[in-house]
């Protein structure tokens, strides 16, 4: 029997044999533990010697969309999902970016809540609502801030297993999401860092292989996060803290590593939208959700239903701010390409100017084309983004209150169908202003010669 360690070593226990057997018998265990290694592939490390101990099975690359039209995701998991930051850069995400799928959004987080607690109010708090598709992340409360034993990971396998055959038999989709990291020190642990990542690690390994033998989805949150957050301390400092302050609980910038991490596993495709102009014939085109209203003078003006996503200024080496998780991952690449294409660009260089914004690119950049979000800080489309994400924010903090403090307080234990009813209603406002809050935006992109 093939067995790992807490380390994700593989370890081959070999029983007892007589000894003129015994040559031949390690010889050919020999060649079968080999076979076995060499078989098994393993996410590339930032660096070897540092992450020695560490063994992160090769995640499975996604297939496709997953999401569909009119989806009703449910996003769950304990304190880190309550935080209500990953969840709500997903549901922003996916209602400015993603319009046209209209999918509606609910978050399940649950301060200090493991794999068990959720599959025992599943049926109550989530199933009720029939979810489609939902998203889990659960395992740093359930590795119990300690080194990795059998005992507790098989624990945590039955309770992950137990909440992917519910959902699939509620006819809803999953992403089985993987814990993050820990940080340096867990103010109430007494482990080391290391151990409990190797443990975390264990149970990511665990959930690759729950998400293969239930078909269902993976997302890969621990290792982007250990492998992006040791790559921030060596580039901003040692005070960059990927899990948070408290080692477990990440800023802005952890939490767009782990938006970044399901968004991929939901097999989002990120192209919102290509504007090309002729600058010779003086024609111009618009692709998504954008319709060109004039090009003159070297003006394009549009109207655009289709947002890209808008990250308030912020200092990279900054652990809590959206720019730096941007910078850190490949966001604006994979899920945020909002291109301007130039052709017949005969000047060198052009300044082109972007709402209040202008810089210059060379007439190559252009005819290759610029991606609008990830070149300029500042958008026309930030006060709009603003306002819808506010109103996702309000949203998701009520759905915290709803489900914690009302189905699961007195009004719940008392009446749990008048709660539903009641929550609802105080609910229903709040999911028409975030409809409310995505308007078309009107806006112009400039660009002028430079002689």
């Amino acid at each position: 029997m093939v067995r790992e360690s807490a380390s994700g070593l593989t370890r081959f226990p070999f029983r007892r044999h007589r000894p003129l057997v015994k040559p031949l018998f390690v010889g050919v265990s020999m060649v079968a533990v080999s076979a076995v290694l060499w078989a098994q592939e393993f996410e590339p490390k930032p660096d070897p010697a540092a992450f020695a101990l560490f063994n992160p099975i090769k995640a499975p690359a996604p297939s496709g969309l997953l999401l569909r039209k009119n989806d009703r995701l449910a996003i769950i998991g304990d304190s880190i999902t309550e935080q209500k930051m990953y969840s709500r850069i997903i549901e922003t995400y996916l209602t400015a970016c993603l319009p046209e799928l209209e999918v509606t959004v609910r978050q399940y987080g649950w301060g200090g809540e493991t794999a068990e607690g959720f599959k025992n109010r599943m049926v109550n708090d989530a199933l009720r609502f029939k979810p489609t598709i939902a998203t889990t992340c659960y395992g740093m409360n359930d590795h119990k801030y300690r080194a990795y034993d059998e005992a507790n990971g098989q624990w945590y396998r039955t309770n992950q297993v137990a909440i992917v055959k519910a959902f699939k038999a509620a006819g809803a989709r999953m992403v089985l999401g993987s814990p993050g990291c820990v940080g340096r020190k867990v103010p109430w642990s007494q482990a080391d860092s290391e151990a409990m990542n190797l443990n975390l690690c264990q149970l990511r390994n665990m959930d690759i292989e729950i998400a293969r033998q239930e078909n269902v989805a993976f997302a890969d949150v621990f290792w982007p996060m250990l492998a992006l957050g040791w790559k921030a301390t060596h580039q901003f400092g040692e005070n960059y803290a990927i899990a948070g302050k408290d080692a477990v609980h990440p800023g802005w910038a952890g939490h767009v590593v782990m938006a970044t991490a399901f968004l991929k596993a939901l097999g989002v495709d990120g192209n919102l939208g290509t504007f090309t102009l002729d600058l010779d014939s003086g024609k111009a085109t618009a692709t998504g959700g954008h319709s060109v209203i004039s090009f003159t003078h070297g003006e394009l003006t549009l109207k655009s239903s289709q947002y890209p996503f808008c990250a308030p200024a912020g200092e990279l080496g900054d652990d809590n701010s959206l720019r730096s998780g941007l910078a850190l991952t490949d966001f604006q690449s994979r899920f945020n390409r909002l291109h301007l294409v130039a052709r017949n660009a005969t000047a060198k260089n052009y300044r082109v100017t972007w709402g209040s914004e202008t810089k210059t690119f060379t007439g190559q950049q252009l005819a290759a084309g610029i991606n609008l979000p990830a070149e300029f800080t500042k958008t026309p489309f930030d006060a709009a983004f603003k306002r819808l994400d506010e109103a996702v924010g309000q949203k998701q903090n009520y759905e915290t209150k709803q489900i914690k403090s009302l189905f699961h307080g007195e009004e719940g234990r008392a009446d749990m169908k008048a709660t539903v009813a009641l929550t609802e209603k105080a609910r229903t406002p709040l999911v028409a202003a975030i409809r409310k809050a995505r308007v078309s935006v009107t806006h112009s992109v400039k660009i002028e010669a430079v002689h």
